[in-house]
């Protein structure tokens, strides 16, 4: 069972939305892999109050790095941390999916 990082743009979206795009990621993950996967946990939905953006970027980095597989949502290209979570999975040789949608 290969660990699986998803990266996705949360920026104006609600928890309930968020977390719909996630289902649908593992659920593309798991057919384009041929197996199940674990889920690395990178929604911080128990975050502090005055956390600023750096602050989840660098908690995501440290999640990623205990990642088999990069899975790069719908619309990943246009959020910043995004690009720079998929600049850090290609150089340091962690698998990239992207959603093709």
């Amino acid at each position: 069972m290969k660990k699986i990082f998803i990266s996705q743009p949360m920026k104006g979206k609600t928890n309930d939305a968020i977390l719909s795009e996630r289902e649908t990621a593992i659920k593309s993950a798991e057919k384009k892999l041929g197996e199940k996967v674990e889920v690395i946990d990178s929604f911080f939905q128990n975050a502090p109050a005055e956390a600023k953006p750096l602050w989840f970027l660098g908690k995501s980095i440290e999640l990623l790095s205990t990642a088999d597989v990069a899975y790069f949502a719908k619309g990943w290209e246009t959020a910043r941390g995004c690009r720079i979570e998929h600049k850090c999975a290609v150089e340091y040789g962690i698998v990239v999916m992207e959603d093709c949608r």
